[in-house]
């Protein structure tokens, strides 16, 4: 099953609060206008679906079926939706104050992860001090840069250094 991932991430932002349910409908349309569902019932069931109480559990029986073992971790998933936030941020979509309410609500979700401690922070201190409005865009796209290339969580993990993101750090005084 071809785009699989595109069907994680737009679950995972549904179960965050954040996506559409349109998006994983879509992404089941697309794979019966390609006739890629090898007659996969639960694909055709949720080209039709509507709403999150019909979509999500379909969409998590198809990557459930399709993934298995090898399911997404949410800390990927996360990544790559920060990768999409930038894009949106840098096209006007989102701002420094609608970022700040979803990586509140990412970060422990996620359980504290190392990694968004900076880009949480310094974007949570962006919305009152313009001190950390540099930081927090250079932590950005730090996190962001580092996730568009990462084709896994160790990827990311191994080329991540808190060193680096310890650089995006205003200092007062």
């Amino acid at each position: 099953m071809e785009q699989l991932t595109e069907l994680d991430i737009a679950v995972f932002q549904l179960r965050m609060g954040f996506g559409h349910a349109d998006r994983c409908v879509d992404w089941a349309v697309e794979r019966l206008r390609l006739d890629q569902e090898g007659d996969d019932l639960e694909v055709v069931l949720l080209a039709s679906a509507r709403g999150i109480g019909e979509v999500l559990p379909l969409a998590e029986v198809i990557i459930e079926r399709y993934r298995g073992a090898q399911r997404l971790s949410d800390q990927f998933l996360a990544g790559k939706y920060i990768v999409e936030l930038r894009a949106a941020y840098l096209a006007g979509r989102e701002s420094v104050a609608s970022l700040d309410a979803i990586f509140t609500r990412l970060y422990p979700a996620l359980a504290y992860p190392d990694w968004l401690v900076m880009l949480s922070r310094n974007c949570e201190y962006a919305t009152d001090v313009p001190d950390f409005e540099q930081p927090f865009e250079d932590e950005f796209h730090y996190i962001a840069s580092l996730w568009a290339q990462a084709e896994s969580l160790a990827v990311f993990e191994s080329t991540y250094s808190r060193a680096t993101s310890d650089r995006h750090d205003v200092m007062l005084g």
